[in-house]
């Protein structure tokens, strides 16, 4: 084998004879790309391999006008910082060092900052708004104001003649034929739009026969609908005083106002159908809610008519007087009782008083002297009268008083009892 030229002059040396061997060319190719340095590159990403538990995503950067593509390696903290989040479709300018792999042959960029352009470049800036609004609260579901079930009167912020404009009055018509609508036409797309609109939702919030606000737009691309991303929009939306229902687009597009708005809805004919009640719907409600009113009184009637009944039935209500007659007749017997055993205690009482009665007479003074018994008194050396029970206690000549059943008389001691005897 021939020794490896050295110089990158030695190129037009090369001849059949005396070839490069593989590495040499390769070599002298990694040489050539390594002076070109960090380049700026502008592409269409057609694939993105990121998996995860690596350090190193893998990109395919496409020409889009021409049939020309490249891979491209970054690290996986690189990707993660990109917002909106890097999809495939999306046209970035990155900042890469091209490299040759000298074992496969292959050309790759090492990147080490990626810009999104174009749509790109706008997305990236309405998700910096969004983050910046929601970490001051706009987007907190607490501070949503509740829409009105009927409101009075609606205003409505929409194109001239347009669609959507349309759509939410035919819809809401349709839904609720007394519906009041305050329409104010503006510029919905371009630099007119913003300002326009600020002024028409400042009219509408101070009217006080709005009760809800309504902005509304038929669909379009991210530039069209650019204004209703727009701070100076959001910051008055959220500080409006009338609850204010953002329907802009279709389905998929999701502008800052969404998310801004008391309500999201995802078309104009979706906003229509929530600021409203369907006439209809309400007319069966209120008339289910009858029926079921209806039902549940006679239901409690019934109920009520079964517990008089259950209650008329017992005893004590059948015969309400029948307890208090027993009772009465009980009273009365317990009341005869208890007079005749007064009567036979007072018989009791009057017998036995009768008897002691009956025995004081007989030993009383009065009977002993009508049984011929007299009681003899004298007058004692002090002049009161004593009952006579000795003849001593008298001398010969003494007076007496002699009481007999029925008086008293009086006498003179004549004689001694010695004398007597």
């Amino acid at each position: 084998m021939s020794a490896e030229p050295t110089s990158a002059t030695a190129g037009p040396s090369t001849t059949a004879e005396n070839p490069w061997p593989v590495r040499t060319v390769a070599r002298k190719v990694g040489e050539w790309i390594n002076r070109l340095g960090a380049v700026w590159v502008e592409g269409q990403v057609t694939q993105i391999s990121a998996r995860q538990g690596t350090n190193t995503a893998f990109l395919t950067l496409r020409d889009p006008s021409a049939d020309v593509s490249m891979s491209v390696t970054c690290p996986m903290g690189l990707l993660r910082t990109i917002e909106p989040p890097l999809r495939e479709g999306a046209s970035v300018v990155v900042h890469a060092k091209p490299t040759f792999f000298m074992n496969r042959g292959s050309l790759s960029l090492r990147a080490n900052e990626i810009r999104a352009v174009g749509i790109g470049e706008l997305l990236a800036r309405i998700e910096r708004l969004r983050r910046l609004l929601a970490a001051e609260g706009l987007f907190a579901p607490e501070r949503k104001r509740k829409i009105p079930f009927l409101p009075k009167g609606i205003g409505l912020i929409t194109g001239r003649a347009s669609a959507a404009e349309r759509d939410v009055l035919v819809n809401a018509q349709a839904r609720w034929p007394h519906v009041a609508f305050k329409v104010i036409n503006t510029a919905v797309q371009g630099s007119l739009a913003v300002p326009q609109i600020l002024q028409a939702l400042s009219k509408l919030d101070r009217d006080p026969d709005v009760d809800v606000i309504v902005i509304a737009r038929g669909g379009g691309s991210v530039e069209d609908l650019l204004p209703f991303s727009d701070e100076a929009l959001c910051r008055a939306v959220s500080a409006a005083g009338t609850p204010v229902v953002s329907a802009i687009g279709h389905e998929p597009d999701t502008p800052l106002l969404d998310h801004v708005a008391d309500l999201r809805c995802s078309t104009p004919t979706d906003a229509s159908k929530r600021i409203v009640p369907d006439v209809r719907e309400e007319t069966q409600r209120v008339r289910q809610m009858r029926d079921r009113g209806r039902r549940a009184l006679h239901g409690w009637v019934d109920t009520q008519v079964r517990l008089l009944n259950q209650m008329r039935s017992r005893p004590v209500l059948a015969d309400p007087l029948g307890p208090i007659q027993r009772r009465s007749d009980d009273v009365e017997i317990h009341r005869e009782r208890g007079r005749r055993a007064m009567l036979t205690l007072l018989a009791k009482d009057q017998a036995e008083i009768a008897s002691a009665r009956a025995r004081l007479t007989a030993l009383g003074p009065a009977a002993t002297l009508e049984r011929g018994y007299a009681v003899v008194q004298y007058t004692d050396a002090e002049g009161n009268l004593q009952v006579l029970r000795s003849v001593s206690e008298v001398a010969d000549g003494a007076k007496l008083r002699v009481r007999v059943v029925d008086g008293a008389l009086g006498a003179v001691v004549s004689g001694t009892p010695e004398e007597e005897r």
